[in-house]
């Protein structure tokens, strides 16, 4: 179970890192094309997303390699569970059910990633 964690939690990080880093540094007008939804989100709740990502990726791991408070990773991964299906939300509510496969596919291995967690953390 530990090597599952690792595995998935370690993917799940570089994702959020890469994700959440771009929307905390790049302007809307370069999210756009990628992320269409920015243009209908104000810009500091983007950049709330992007943070609350990057301290979701930082969760997964700095905890438990540390060994401090190694339940803030469950945490995490439910924090990230949360994102997604808030993005979720917002891809329905623009009509845009084709763009939720990849939400699904994070929201699941975030979630298999909390439960993982709770079997050895």
């Amino acid at each position: 179970m530990e090597i599952s964690y690792w595995i998935v939690a370690a993917l799940l990080a570089v994702f959020y890192l890469y994700a959440g880093g771009k929307k905390t540094a790049q302007s809307q007008e370069r999210l756009q094309p990628m992320m269409g939804w920015v243009d209908t989100v104000p810009m500091p709740l983007v950049r709330l997303i992007g943070v609350l990502e990057v301290l979701g990726a930082a969760g997964l791991i700095l905890p438990p390699l540390t060994g401090i408070a190694p339940w803030l990773a469950v945490a995490a991964a439910i924090g990230l569970v949360l994102i997604q299906i808030g993005g979720i939300a917002v891809h329905l509510s623009r009509g845009e059910v084709r763009q939720i496969g990849l939400n699904i596919a994070l929201l699941a291995a975030a979630a298999a990633t909390a439960w993982l967690g709770t079997t050895w953390l």
